[in-house]
């Protein structure tokens, strides 16, 4: 469990990690052909979802990995399904109904959770 671990946590933080530089970094213009949303929601509700994501993808991989705290790792994979969950929300109170990518990110970090509460 602890290599299936690391591999699941390992994707999801990266995929977290360049989402969420690319919202704190990124134009809204640059952002708009990625994600449609943004238009409707203000620049800094996007940067901070941004930095939450990098905190959270931080959350997966250091404690684990130091020893300190480590059930902040659980807590990081939680903080993903809320996150995912709300991103569902935002998607289908528009027109736009593409979730297909929130769902696959819900599904890995509710087994992220499994994974770090069965090491």
């Amino acid at each position: 469990m602890n290599i299936a671990y690391w591999i699941v946590a390992g994707l999801l933080a990266l995929f977290y990690l360049y989402a969420g530089v690319m919202k704190v970094i990124r134009s809204r213009d640059q952002l708009r052909p990625m994600m449609a949303w943004v238009d409707r929601m203000p620049l800094p509700v996007v940067r901070t979802l941004g930095t939450v994501e990098i905190l959270g993808a931080t959350g997966l991989i250091l404690p684990p990995l130091t020893g300190i705290v480590p059930s902040l790792a659980p807590a990081a994979a939680i903080g993903f399904v809320f996150l995912q969950i709300g991103a569902v929300a935002v998607h289908l109170t528009d027109d736009d109904r593409r979730i297909t990518l929130n769902l696959g990110l819900l599904a890995t970090a509710s087994v992220t959770i499994w994974l770090a509460t069965g090491r």
